[in-house]
């Protein structure tokens, strides 16, 4: 039934799917927030709601345009579903505002293997990375993907390995430039966000624990699915599902060196997720396996989401 309704792109799809984001936003906002409302923070949760639909049409732009899945809307359910397994997300502007920068990034990165225009789409994909980095550093592990598309595509230029250096060099000059008129403080928060941390002393509840381990166990069961069957793709698409497994742990990673620890970092990870999903529900010709494994991953995904509000 579920898989059967979001088969499809339609205008109801959509439509539900942005009513589903709305609500789990709208919901964790009513049940974390404890300030009194003022024009900061409306204008803040209005921001992010934007952010959030922004990257939601973005990440079914990136799956449709560059052909990672069929024409279904999956991709968007997946997404939201990861979204709604940490609450805690929709509550972190600045995250959202990093992880909308690094799919702009992966979507220039995807589309390089149309070899159109690769200079410049390896200098946007930089520079995206860069402003990603600003709202959280360790995002700058993401120019590793950079340099893997690099070597799919195009890596006999040898001013196509030097770009990435150049467009990391021409937005730390604006940065500091925009820092010494306006506010020098934004140069001291980059620096201390460069700080690492190991530690796994952030739960609070036994609720995040268990979100933690279950998307751990999604991610294990649909990236390695992916790994093993990647050699029976079209040839074409290869490429791109190597990205999105390498943009995975490129992301575990930068929750891992992360200093200030908590599960909505691993944000980073929900459009590479989302498109293994997918592609793994797609590609199966067994309608039951199908449902069961988007049903199971729906239900036990809404079920962690009220207990971790």
């Amino acid at each position: 039934m579920i898989t059967t309704f979001f088969r499809k792109s339609t205008l109801i799809n959509y439509a539900f799917s942005v009513l589903l984001l709305i609500f789990f936003f709208t919901f964790s906002q009513f049940n974390a927030s404890t300030s009194v409302l003022n024009s900061n923070t409306i204008y803040e949760k209005a921001l992010t709601i934007i952010v959030l639909l922004s990257s939601l049409f973005l990440v079914n732009f990136i799956v449709k345009k560059n052909g990672l899945t069929k024409n279904s809307s999956y991709a968007i359910l997946f997404f939201l579903l990861y979204l709604a397994l940490f609450p805690s997300v929709f509550g972190n502007l600045k995250l959202l505002l990093a992880n909308f920068f690094v799919i702009l990034a992966i979507r220039r990165m995807i589309s390089l293997q149309t070899l159109k225009s690769p200079k410049e789409k390896i200098f946007d994909a930089s520079l995206w990375i860069f402003i990603a980095s600003l709202f959280h550093f360790w995002c700058i592990l993401f120019l590793f993907v950079i340099y893997v598309s690099i070597i799919f595509h195009v890596s006999r230029d040898y001013r196509n390995w030097l770009i990435p250096f150049i467009a990391i060099g021409t937005g730390a000059i604006i940065f500091v430039l925009f820092s010494l008129i306006f506010d020098q403080t934004w140069i001291l928060h980059s620096i201390k966000q460069t700080e690492m941390n190991f530690q796994w002393d952030y739960f609070v509840n036994n609720y995040k624990k268990i979100a933690l381990t279950l998307f751990a166990i999604f991610g294990i069961y649909f990236v390695f699915s992916m790994i093993f069957t990647v050699g029976n793709k079209p040839l074409v698409l290869q490429a791109s599902y190597k990205k999105m497994i390498v943009s995975f742990f490129i992301g575990v990673l930068v929750f891992l060196f992360s200093p200030d620890k908590s599960n909505a970092i691993l944000v980073f990870t929900f459009l590479p997720l989302a498109v293994l999903s997918t592609n793994n529900i797609e590609y199966s010709q067994n309608k039951t396996y199908q449902e069961i494994v988007l049903f199971t991953v729906a239900i036990i995904t809404i079920t962690t989401y009220f207990f971790n509000l």
